[in-house]
């Protein structure tokens, strides 16, 4: 603590607050909520629904990232308050409370300061997730499942809601594939950067002479698409099979046929929707998650790079991006960026940050080399 030079490091968090308040162009922001704030007075607001959800919806994110930096601006202050207080009245016990907060409020910092870096053109947008198990086997599909509670927990951490699309099980254990959205505004920009292969290294604990094992899952991340996105399917490209929801093991959980599969024909793309109740509530779900897709992937050909933006990988040896190894020792490391954590059982359980803090500086790295 003696060694802090509190005046230096606060000058350098409020350097940094000047720097981001630049970025997100505070002036222009409270002009747009304003402007916003009088299309919700309205009182035909909701004669239009679709606008009016678009509305509100900006507008509660737009207040909100206002909120969040004026918010850490006045924790900046209130610090260095405490730390005049503490040195001028020699309050070791509120200095080392100081010390405690200026952690907290770098972390805060480095966090606001990674959402300015999220400026591409869907970044703000919710996330649509895909985890597919891939070679491996039974410890493949379990790795499916576990990477999918590993996402499921992070949202939670940071009281994001969920909503599961569909989930196919393998027969032993695990999941063939899944796919969930996280409501959240910049969860794409924030959740792209984990599209890619995954690889798990452990003693399986699915083979009765206690081998190690190494399996794959592909994880695919694209933006949750609104009502002003123009992607225009024709009904005479989109098969849709009609079939009963399966839980574990194959077992039925519904009396009617009510899970939808559409297949884009064009393309290829399949996606399914088991978790509403109803067959047409689940074709919209499914509708929702294939626009998703396809607008992915239109965007990645006109990149010309279609693993950039899906997560186009094959789950399989020599494509991996991070690898999960608990045996013979215990590390997740990023093979991107170098990250490391010692420490598996917090990142399945959802410490996921400073992994994706490091993923979005890479990528921004990546860009400026490209460009």
């Amino acid at each position: 603590m003696a060694g802090t030079d509190y005046d230096q490091e606060i000058k350098q968090l409020q350097a940094t607050m000047h720097t981001i308040g630049q970025v997100l162009d505070l002036d222009k922001m409270r002009e747009e909520i304003a402007d916003l704030g009088d299309q919700v007075a309205s009182p035909d607001l909701w004669d239009d629904q679709d606008n009016a959800t678009r509305v509100t919806g900006r507008l509660s994110l737009i207040q909100g990232e206002l909120d969040r930096f004026l918010a850490l601006e006045t924790r900046i202050e209130d610090l260095g308050l405490m730390v005049e207080m503490a040195q001028d009245e020699g309050d070791a016990d509120t200095l080392a409370d100081s010390e405690r907060e200026l952690g907290r409020v770098k972390k805060a910092v480095e966090s606001l300061e990674i959402r300015t870096l999220l400026s591409g053109e869907y970044d703000v947008r919710e996330a649509l997730i895909t985890i597919r198990s891939g070679a491996g086997g039974v410890d493949a599909a379990d790795f499916a499942e576990m990477l999918m509670r590993m996402y499921v927990r992070w949202a939670e951490q940071h009281n994001y809601p969920v909503e599961v699309f569909d989930t196919s099980y393998a027969e032993e254990a695990g999941l063939k594939s899944a796919t969930f959205a996280i409501h959240a505004p910049y969860a794409y920009g924030t959740l792209s950067v984990e599209a890619g292969t995954h690889r798990l290294v452990r003693i399986s604990p699915f083979d009765n002479q206690g081998r190690r094992q190494t399996s794959f899952a592909a994880v695919e991340v694209v933006p949750v698409l609104e009502q002003t996105d123009e992607i225009e399917i024709p009904d005479e490209e989109i098969r849709t099979d009609v079939y009963r929801s399966g839980g574990p093991g194959g077992q039925s959980v519904n009396t009617t046929d009510s899970a939808v599969r559409l297949t884009h024909i064009p393309t290829g793309t399949v996606v399914s929707c088991q978790n509403e109740k109803s067959q047409l509530q689940n074709k919209a779900s499914a509708m929702v998650v294939l626009k998703a897709k396809l607008l992915a992937r239109k965007k990645a050909e006109e990149k010309a790079h279609l693993d950039g933006m899906r997560g186009d990988v094959q789950a399989s040896w020599g494509d991996q991006m991070r690898n999960y190894v608990l045996n013979p020792y215990q590390i997740v490391k990023d093979l991107r960026t170098g990250y490391e954590s010692g420490n598996p059982s917090a990142v399945f359980d959802g410490d996921l940050d400073p992994f994706i803090e490091a993923g979005i500086r890479w990528r921004v790295g990546a860009d400026k080399d490209e460009a």
